[in-house]
This record gives C-alpha cells, sequence and structure tokens, in this order.
C-alpha cells in the first residue's frame, strides 16, 4: 500500500499538470482568436454604431482586410443620439501609428453567413496625425445583409406586382378584348389580312413579270442602256474637260485665264492704291478736301435751284408751275398746226410774191 506522502504528492503533480494544461489551453486559445501576442503593446479605440449588427467580443478587428486587433466590448451608452452602440476595439499600437485620425470604421461580414467583424479604412483619409489610445474612429456606413435582405424584398414585391398585371394583361388578350385581342381571335380581321396579303402577292406577280410601270422599271433593259448611254455620255465630258477641251475645259485648263486675272486684279490694286494715293480725277475726289468742298457746295445750291423750280420760282419754275403758260403753249401749237394745214390746202395764198417794179 502507497504511504500517504505518496499519495499526496501524487495529487500534487496532477494538480500541477491541470494547472500547466489549462494555462497552455488558454494561451493557445488567445493566440488563435486574438492578433498580436501577450507582450505586444496595444491601444484601445472606439467607434460608435447605430446597430451591433452581430458583432461580438473577441470578433476581429482589420485594417484594409489585414487583422490588426480585437473587439474588447460592446455596450449601449446614453446621450449618443443616432449611434448609442459603443464597440472598444484593442489595435497594435505600431500599426495604428499609421492609422490617421480621420480613417472610418465599418461592420463587415466575411460573406452572406460569415462572422461579422470591424474593418478600418484609410484610403480616403488626409490627416496628418495618427490615432491614439482612447480615439474616436468614424463609421462608414457599408450596406448590411438586413438592407440587401430588404431591398430584395422590395424588389421581389415590384416582380410580384409586375407578373400579376402581366396576368392580367394576358387574359385580357385571351378573351379578344383590346387591340392585340381582336388581332389574335377577329376572324373577319384575319381575312382582311388575308384578302391583303393576296392582293400584294399579285402585285408582286405582276411586278416580276414586267407589267405596269414598275415591273418595266425592274424587268426592262431599256432604262439599263439609257442610263449605260448617260453614263458614257458623262464620261466623254469629262475627258473632254480634263483635255482642255471647250468653254469648260478651257476655264479650267487654260493659264491665260488665271493670267489675264490676275492682271485685272494686279491693275485693280495698283488703281486702288493711286485713289487712295490721291493720284488721278478719283484720287483727288476722294483725297482732296478742297474738291470735297466745291462739289459739297456745287450740290448745295443744285438743291436750292431745285427748290425753287418746285417753288415756281423764275422763269423755269413759272415754265413748270404756272399753268397759264403751258395753256399758252398749248394754243400756240394748236394755232401752229392749223396754220401749217392752211398752208397745206392753199399754199397759192401764203406763198405767193408779188413783184412790183418802178
Amino acid at each position: 500500500m502507497p504511504s500517504q506522502r505518496q499519495v499526496k504528492w501524487a495529487q500534487l503533480r496532477v494538480g500541477i499538470t491541470v494547472v500547466i494544461a489549462a494555462t497552455v489551453l488558454a494561451v493557445l486559445i488567445f493566440l488563435m482568436t486574438g492578433s498580436g501576442g501577450f507582450l505586444t503593446p496595444k491601444i484601445t479605440v472606439v467607434s460608435y454604431f447605430d446597430n451591433a449588427e452581430g458583432v461580438r467580443a473577441g470578433a476581429p478587428v482589420t485594417l484594409q482586410g489585414v487583422p490588426i486587433g480585437n473587439v474588447v466590448a460592446i455596450e449601449v451608452v446614453a446621450n449618443h443620439g443616432l449611434t448609442p452602440v459603443k464597440v472598444s476595439m484593442r489595435i497594435m499600437k505600431k500599426v495604428a501609428q499609421g492609422i490617421p485620425t480621420d480613417a472610418t470604421a465599418a461592420l463587415t461580414q466575411a460573406g452572406v453567413l460569415g462572422e461579422t467583424f470591424v474593418d478600418i479604412d484609410s484610403t480616403h483619409a488626409q490627416a496628418q496625425s495618427s490615432i491614439h489610445d482612447g480615439s474616436e474612429l468614424k463609421i462608414h456606413d457599408n450596406p448590411s445583409i438586413q438592407d440587401v435582405m430588404k431591398s430584395t424584398q422590395s424588389s421581389l414585391q415590384n416582380v410580384d406586382v409586375l407578373i400579376r398585371r402581366i396576368d392580367h394583361i394576358v387574359s385580357f388578350i385571351d378573351s379578344g378584348q383590346g387591340s392585340i385581342g381582336k388581332l389574335i381571335y377577329d376572324q373577319e380581321l384575319y381575312n382582311r389580312l388575308n384578302a391583303t396579303l393576296n392582293e400584294v402577292q399579285s402585285m408582286v406577280n405582276t411586278i416580276s413579270s414586267g407589267k405596269g410601270s414598275i415591273g418595266k422599271l425592274i424587268n426592262s433593259d431599256e432604262l439599263y442602256d439609257k442610263a449605260n448611254t448617260a453614263v458614257d455620255n458623262l464620261n466623254k465630258i469629262i475627258d473632254e474637260v480634263q483635255a482642255g477641251n471647250g468653254t469648260v475645259g478651257k476655264f479650267l485648263k487654260d493659264p491665260s485665264l488665271y493670267n489675264n486675272a490676275n492682271d485685272t486684279i494686279a491693275k485693280a490694286n495698283a488703281l486702288i492704291g493711286d485713289i487712295n494715293a490721291g493720284k488721278g480725277a478719283l484720287g483727288k475726289m476722294a483725297k482732296d478736301e478742297q474738291f470735297a468742298a466745291k462739289l459739297d457746295n456745287s450740290l448745295t445750291r443744285l438743291s436750292q435751284i431745285l427748290d425753287d423750280l418746285q417753288a415756281g420760282k423764275g422763269s423755269a419754275g413759272m415754265l413748270l408751275k404756272d399753268s397759264s403758260v403751258y395753256n399758252n403753249t398749248d394754243q400756240m401749237l394748236v394755232e401752229g398746226r392749223k396754220l401749217v394745214q392752211a398752208m397745206r390746202e392753199n399754199p397759192k395764198k401764203y406763198l405767193t410774191i408779188h413783184v412790183k417794179l418802178f
């Protein structure tokens, strides 16, 4: 029989073994569920969400998908508006030194049925300072699986309404109502359509046989021959023009026309230059102020004369305006015509010359 001392020693060894095994198991669990080791320096940061959405204490915290810590606490706080859920996170201090203060945190789910974790995003951050122990990270809303389900439910309801409407329309058409229903089920409409198709077929047969204007246009070689002849004539005209024959050909090919036009333009430029320089009659007319003053004076006097004529002043004015002058002139012309007529009728009376001698 073992002694009492041996029994106690055996019990002590069993107890020590259990304690060591429990410690190793705790360390393994911590290493498997956490990020970093025991001696890795860490800081605590918080974020406030409107809903925990399945996140738990011990859930991973990632930076752009890379694990950097764990969620240590989730609690509801008062007087925090629309985001009452406080999520505390412990992350590695050396990683936190590269996270700007305006980085954002979001609850993300690993797949459709995966675990919910916190992901920190710094891609759009611009702050120069880094987060420290006790910093608050603003949240960035990502659509959750519940939001997706709600959106899907709304889409399914819309699809259901659409299917019901389509079923109603199909039933309406199947009953022969409406334009489409009559188009499908109305025998009279079918007969009319069949008659129209027969007429179209008859017209096509007529055209194919070369009858009528369209049939001749399609089947007769005369139109082709005329078109071919017209194209040949057009080619001849183009060849003549290219060869420089005819008026159009000379206009395109003869360099004398260009030379004459160039000489004319040069002379016109020289004439305009002389006018601008005040040379010649046109130049003096354009540049000489004295001549312009004389011309203006002459035009003014001419205008005054015309005004006097219109007013009936002077002999010419009276001749234009005085009716008595017109009447006397008309009377004199009438008497002159009578005298000429009398002389024609009896010339001896007016043309007899009497000669007397001493």
